[in-house]
Order: structure tokens, then sequence, then C-alpha cells
């Protein structure tokens, strides 16, 4: 469990929250508004069961490990236990985007674990990506793959030494223009004409999603190979071999905790992750006069060099949705469905649409939503098995979930199973977090930080240069990964 397994913990899932009807669920994002079909919670847990491995948590997290679990093993007895429904929380709200990037950058895990291990992990995640394409291929999964890579593009003057600085690491570690390659103006221009792009950094590696069909798609699949999923089933206590619920006792030889940001509702693990909110919006479908002007056919997934990080892509259906890390961070880590929609926290992300392809500032937005990621204070991500207790955990994603959730549970299955595999030997197997401060030393820092990233980028947006402590923000970055 996270960075210090433990023999017990009582889940957030101890509050039972009211039972939600298929349209509020409709109402949380976009892209669950767009899954087809109903969101009809699956029944409940009905009383006292026994299995092999329980599973708290139907967003990726759990449901790639129960389908790796499964198809190592049919013979296994699986259950997946959702307070909500299937992609309820980042399954179901993200950026759709399936990046090959671990959120720890590599040159600081050549530092802790080593230079090998470090190429090892990006490698791994490379290969994350088409395992995604190929599992949808394999199970007919609707999850609108698509692999059209990534476009980073710097803006402004201040932007374009960050852009290359993060490519020339790369090419550091032996990673060339097979993997990525810096784009002069002009060539990033017949790509995607981003307003005042000065150049970009262009990776194939990238693919994008419909996140929220790619969750119901995996429950689904999970099902016909024999997990039992239950929705709308609260969590009262978890300990070694044992889960418990309002219709009984689930025992189990492995409990896996998908909870990732919801971890801070643990009794004790408020300081293990900070719940980091993340709003996005969608437009309505543009038409192609809009699409002629602008480019973007080759639906790469979009960002720019900005501090506090902005990111879109193209949808299936000539959408864009876009988002960005903007908001306030809130005191004690606390998780609030009135905290989903504040307005002006949308219009900046409205702002940052038109900022970047103004032929969209009048386009028509028809869905605005937000979500929480789940942030460690090393901004390293885990994964982890206790073999004394049984107790699995994995998370702290910070945005990069889409895809590193699938590691995590290939990952899983192979610690659950005791096998010995290149991916139990990947430098985020057993690592430790240092825990975030306490209140409101915690809160201070967050927004603290926020607030210096939001004013450097506002600087170096209108006076096209780096703040005067760009050092000290860098050295953020490198530590804390913001």
């Amino acid at each position: 469990m996270s960075s210090r397994a433990r023999d017990k913990v009582r889940p957030a899932s101890a509050s039972p929250l009211a039972r939600e009807m298929p349209e509020d669920y409709r109402s949380r994002s976009f892209w669950l508004d767009d899954v087809p079909g109903g969101l009809a919670p699956r029944p409940p847990l009905d009383g006292p069961s026994d299995v092999d491995v329980a599973i708290v948590g139907a967003g990726y997290t759990g449901l790639w490990t129960a389908y790796y679990l499964k198809r190592a093993d049919p013979h296994l007895r699986i259950v997946v236990l959702e307070r909500e429904i299937a992609g309820f929380g980042a399954s179901g709200r993200n950026g759709g985007w399936v990046s090959p990037f671990f959120a720890t950058p590599l040159s600081r895990l050549a530092v802790s674990h080593g230079r090998e291990a470090a190429i090892a992990m990006q490698r791994a995640m490379f290969a994350t990506v088409d395992e995604i394409g190929r599992v949808c291929d394999d199970e007919k999964i609707p999850a609108l793959f698509h692999k059209g890579g990534s476009l980073w593009c710097s803006t402004s003057p201040a932007q374009t030494p960050r852009l290359h600085a993060a490519l020339d690491e790369q090419r550091s570690f032996g990673f060339g223009e097979p993997d990525w390659v810096w784009l002069e103006r002009r060539e990033a221009l017949e790509r995607v004409r981003v307003e005042g792009c000065l150049g970009a950094i262009f990776s194939p590696r990238y693919a994008c999603v419909q996140p929220a069909r790619l969750a119901r798609g995996l429950a689904e699949t999970v099902e016909v190979l024999g997990v039992r999923v239950c929705e709308q089933t609260p969590v009262l206590d978890v300990r070694a071999g044992v889960v418990e619920t309002p219709a009984g006792r689930v025992t189990a030889e492995a409990i896996v905790l998908a909870t990732e940001a919801y971890t801070v509702e643990l009794p004790g693990r408020e300081r293990d992750l900070v719940p980091v909110y993340d709003y996005m919006i969608a437009t309505a479908p543009l038409p192609q006069a809009i699409w002629d002007e602008i480019g973007w056919s080759r639906r790469e997934v979009v960002a720019d060099g900005r501090y506090l990080f902005i990111y879109a892509q193209r949808t299936a259906d000539d959408r864009v949705a876009i988002g960005g890390t903007v908001a306030p961070y809130h005191l004690g880590s606390r998780i609030d469905s009135r905290f989903e929609r504040p307005g002006p926290v949308f219009e900046r992300v409205h702002g940052a649409l038109a900022r970047l392809l103004p032929a969209l500032s009048e386009a028509p937005v028809t869905h605005r939503w937000g979500g929480v990621i789940g942030a460690t204070r090393d901004w390293h991500s885990c994964v982890e098995f206790d073999r004394a207790t049984g107790l699995g955990w994995a998370g702290g994603y910070v945005g990069d979930g889409v895809a590193t959730t699938n590691l995590a549970g290939r990952t899983l299955t192979d610690l659950i199973l005791a096998r010995d595999t290149e991916l139990t030997r990947l430098p985020w197997v057993h690592h430790r977090s240092r825990r975030w401060e306490p209140e409101p030393l915690r809160w201070l820092a967050a927004t603290g930080v926020r607030l210096a990233m939001s004013h450097a980028d506002d600087v170096e947006s209108g006076k096209g240069r780096a703040v005067r402590w760009k050092p000290l923000l860098d050295r953020i970055e490198e530590v804390v990964g913001w």
C-alpha cells in the first residue's frame, strides 16, 4: 500500500454516498456523456464472499489489474468493488492522452536508481502505449484509440529553451529522432496552426483515447472473462485478507487498493498524496471549414510549454477537448463535487483555447467538468504488493495515468503471482515517497507554487521573457515536478 504497507486501512469509500442516477453520472464529463448506451450501475455486492483477489476501485488501475490477472490465470476468483460506477473518477474525466511519459524525469530516475533502470522505465512506457492499442483491438474495446503523436509547442521565446532542455534530456539517454524530434516553426504549423508557435517537439509515441469508453469497455471485458464488478458498493474497512462492506465481508488472499487521488480520504493517509484538480471543456463538433483553417488532420495531442500544463486533443467526432491544472489546492486535501465546476477556472481554460487556436474563440462549448488526480511529494508514481499482508497499491500518476495504469496492472499481476519479470524490476516498484507536509504548510506550499507558476506564465506570455526567479521555478520543477 502506497509507500508504507499497512495491515489495516479504512478507505475513502467508508462514507456511503447517496446513489446517483445514470443521468447524474453523465454530467460528470463529456466523456461519460458520450458513452453509448446507459450508465445504470451494475448490481452491488449482495452478500459475504470469498475470492482470491479483491480490488477496491473500478478505475483504470483496478480494471487493468483484473484484466491481466484473469488472462494470466482464468481460474482466479476476482471481485472489483466500486463505490460509484466504473470510470467515475479520473478514468472517466481525464484528457485522453495515452502518454509514454513517466511522471519522474529520466535524470532523477538515473540518480536514484541508475541510468539503465531509467532507460528501462522509458522503454516500458513506450511499449505500454502500444499495449493499450493492442488490447483495444483484441478485445474490441471501442475506446477510439488513435496513435497520432504529440506536439509540444513553444509559444514564447522563454518556453523554447525549456522544450529544448527536455529534448536534450531524452537524447542524453539514447532516445533519438524515432522518439522525439524538434520541428521548426514552419514544420510545426504544417501540423497544427497554433497561434504564435515558434517551434515544437514532435513525438510519434503518443496516442489518444476516449477515456470513459476505455474504462467502461474494460469493465465489460473483465466481466466477460468472469470477473465480478460490483458498483455502488462502499467499502467500510480493509485489513489483511478482509474487505468489509455493508453487504458483508469479502475475504481474499490478495487485496489491491486502486483508489488513486481518493487515497487521501483514508484515515492517516491524507499526507500520502495531494489531490490536484484538473479542469476541461469540450466544444461542439466543428465544421470542416474550421479544420481546413487550423489543420490538425493527424489528430496529434497538443500542448504548449507553459509551467501550468495545458493539454488538448481533437476528438474522433471533431470536437476540441482542452484542459489544464489551473485551480487552487483545497486545504486539508479536500475532495468535493462542489469544487468540480468553478466558473473562473473554466474561463481560464477557454482563454487558453482562444489563445492557442483563435479560430475557435467563438466555438460553442458544450461541456465543462473537473476532477482530481493524485500527486506524491516527489512526483513519483508507485506500484507495490506486500506479500506478508497481501495488500497492494498503485497510484500517484500525476496526470499520466492513462498509460501508467496499464503498466501498473501488468506489474501488480506479476507481483501477486510471485513472478520475477522485467516489470517487477522497474524502478517504480516499491518506491517510497516522502510524505507531504502537514497543514497548513501543505496548503501554503501548493498554493505558493501554483501562484508563482501562474505569474511566470503570465509574464512569459505578455513580455516574451522569463521571470527573474526562473532558476527557482526550474528547481521546483526538478524537485517537485510542478
